[in-house]
């Protein structure tokens, strides 16, 4: 298992090295490693910040280790197995990756990530599309998120648009002809939610749909741009993943997508899944102890609502807060296995378990 997770490896991001791992002297690196559900480019300056703060707060909660490193898995499995192996101390990873890879001993579940609830949570698409921007209210802080199925600019995407916005129920027939994007097989929002969805609207799932037309696309920046280029007519994705690349969508600089109109006016919701229960950050039970992950838990709980500014600002990084901005992380409370029973029935569900 470890020489696979070392094929797989991941991108090195930032180390930061400083005094002696006084509270647990037979460990003194501490890695972390990150889901690829954004552009590479955007998480790698986020997270990159994150060694220096998580190093220090440790450190006055009584483990003060010499290394924190920061890596991007090649993708969702990789990271979920490197935790199994104990390859990774601490994993920021999804609900639907947790549950395929945490069997009660290997890892254990710490936080789940609060978000601020957006302006838009109905399950009826056509309440999604009035054209104007999803907004989130940080006042109010949920522990879930729905999967949205986003239809683009292409005219296949157009027609299913206008059929959910006049009204009608999409079919299994509609979908037999569509490019749909997707993530990574464990991805709760990019995948297992979808098909769950599909499942249960028309009794069949992802599976089901000729493997041509279903397309894993390279996190939510891929799914954006795909939508965008007409290279897939439907992906899915978080709520409202359209709110991270709105910007890119009309921007003619390098990394955007050149269009015209707004991603507002270009897209429709055609798809919404039931509350998922949101990201983890997971620790493996190899390498962590109980009272490690306690400082661990308290650590990130602390630094998520950190206001000090970082010393050179970039993009949406200004303060300390703002790292955790890559994955829309608001907040963290303490979680417990039992919280992603649902993710486990998800995942038991659509493989025919």
């Amino acid at each position: 298992m470890l020489k696979k997770v070392l094929l797989l490896m991941l991108v090195f991001v930032g180390t930061v090295s400083l005094a002696s791992c006084e509270a647990t002297p037979e460990k003194t690196n501490l890695s972390v490693f990150f889901v690829p559900s954004r552009d590479n480019a955007t998480l790698v300056q986020g997270i990159s910040y994150l060694p220096t703060y998580l190093k220090a707060e440790l450190a006055e909660l009584g483990f003060d280790f010499e290394t924190v490193s920061v890596y991007v898995g090649t993708s969702y499995e990789a990271v979920g197995e490197a935790l199994d192996a104990g390859t990774a101390d601490i994993g920021f990873i999804p609900g639907g990756t947790y549950a395929v890879y945490a069997d009660g001993s290997n890892m254990d579940v710490a936080l789940t990530a609060t978000r601020g609830g957006l302006s838009k949570d109905s399950d009826n698409p056509q309440d999604w599309n009035d054209g104007e921007a999803t907004v989130s209210d940080p006042e109010y802080q949920v522990t879930y998120y729905r999967s949205l199925g986003i239809a683009g600019i292409t005219d296949k995407a157009r027609a299913l648009a206008a059929k959910v916005n006049a009204g009608e129920s999409l079919t299994w027939e509609d979908l037999q002809d569509v490019k749909i994007g997707v993530q990574s097989p464990t991805s709760s929002a990019g995948r297992v939610y979808p098909s769950l969805l599909l499942k249960e609207l028309f009794g069949y799932t992802l599976a089901d749909l000729p493997a041509e037309n279903v397309i894993q696309v390279p996190g939510y920046g891929g799914a954006a741009a795909a939508l965008a280029s007409g290279q897939v007519d439907i992906a899915f994705g978080y709520a409202d993943f359209r709110r991270d690349y709105a910007d890119e969508w009309n921007s003619s600089a390098e990394g955007g997508y050149g269009r015209t109109e707004t991603i507002w006016d270009e897209t429709d919701v055609v798809f919404v899944t039931d509350g998922i229960y949101n990201d983890t950050i997971t620790v493996s039970k190899a390498t962590v102890n109980d009272a490690l992950q306690e400082a661990i838990e308290q650590a990130f709980i602390n630094l998520v609502a950190d206001q000090t500014a970082l010393p050179s600002p970039a993009g949406m990084f200004n303060v300390v807060a703002d790292i955790f901005k890559v994955y829309s992380h608001e907040g963290y409370t303490r979680a417990q296995d039992s919280d992603y029973d649902g993710a486990r029935a998800a995942n038991d569900f659509i493989n025919g378990n």
